[in-house]
């Protein structure tokens, strides 16, 4: 896998992201511990947007196995406050195969 996402690079939804450093598969499981992870530690308070779908067959690899590229946002959330969102996320990220930032708009 080459090349940086030049889609779904952007915070559109939420005011916090996590966003990919490095090129990867995910699987829908890691897609939904990463999710669950952050819905439980934010106690059901805030939104929570899923920006990616695991929807790109490939022959070799099993089904529901997306491929992530360097630059693209995996999760947003917005409603709680900074340090609630840095640490849900930070756990959502241990979950993933890959290195990850946590991203903030300035408003």
């Amino acid at each position: 896998m080459k090349g940086k996402s030049c889609r779904g690079n952007r915070i559109c939804f939420g005011r916090y992201a996590l966003q990919v450093l490095e090129p990867a598969w995910i699987t829908a499981r890691q897609i939904e511990a990463g999710r669950r992870a952050m819905t439980r530690y934010a106690c059901r308070g805030g939104k929570i947007w899923v920006r990616i779908f695991p929807d790109k067959p490939v022959t070799i690899r099993p089904t529901e196995t997306p491929v992530v590229k360097p630059g693209r946002i995996l999760y947003e959330m917005s409603g709680v406050s900074e340090t609630v969102a840095r640490a849900a996320i930070s756990i959502a990220a241990s979950k993933m195969p890959i290195r990850s930032q946590f991203l903030r708009l300035e408003i």
